[in-house]
């Protein structure tokens, strides 16, 4: 189906160096998706073997607990390059030219700052569970079966890394927007029309078909 948003490329750097960074995100969100999959056999697994073997999983819920950053945060910077957060569609869509860039920037330069401040705060967390002098690295361990947590707990300032890059990269092309007065910048989400948008559905829908 497609997006509320579309992201235009061209031969720029800046759009070279987009395009890269989205094929780490669409990874990271594939892995994302096939780690809901995998919970979801983990289930049927569990509840398998409660009901045949009188005997469920083993450790069910720490998997549950080292698989949630994965699920939670791996796919935020795809859905950032792509517009799918929540965001002010009635407010911004009435924008058009430099004053929506500007408003663009700004949104984007307050969430720049706030994921800075989360990726030294989740790091922080992160090493106060390694340890490289402890068994398995780690200074703290899941209650069933003793899974490390450091695992788990990097994965949040990797994926908010990502996202941080994500967000720079964002603000140079609205600064380069700004600047240049372009009505079609590259390496941003442009919000499209529901006419725009339902046309686009019915191609990608009639596409399948074929």
């Amino acid at each position: 189906m497609a997006g509320t948003a579309t992201v235009l490329t061209d031969d720029s750097r800046l759009s070279r160096v987009d395009q890269g960074l989205h094929k780490l995100e669409l990874m990271l969100a594939l892995l994302s998706g096939l780690t809901v999959f995998g919970l979801m056999l983990l289930a049927v697994i569990s509840v398998g073997g409660r009901n045949f073997f009188n005997q469920p999983l083993p450790g069910y819920v720490d998997w549950i607990q080292q698989a949630m950053p994965l699920i939670a945060f791996m796919g935020i910077s795809y859905t950032q390059r792509n517009g799918g957060h929540v965001r002010m569609d009635m407010l911004v869509g009435a924008l058009k030219g430099r004053p929506l860039y500007i408003a663009e920037l700004i949104t984007t330069l307050a969430m720049f700052v706030f994921m800075v401040l989360m990726v030294w705060g989740t790091w922080a967390h992160f090493q106060r569970s390694f340890d490289f002098g402890m068994p398995l690295w780690s200074r703290d361990s899941s209650m069933d079966i003793s899974l490390p947590l450091w695992p788990a707990k990097l994965l949040a300032p990797v994926a908010f890394g990502v996202l941080t890059v994500r967000l720079a990269l964002q603000i140079v092309a609205y600064l380069r927007a700004i600047i240049t007065g372009t009505d079609n910048p590259v390496a941003v989400p442009l919000p499209i029309d529901m006419a725009t948008q339902a046309a686009m559905e019915a191609e990608s829908v009639s596409g399948k078909d074929e």
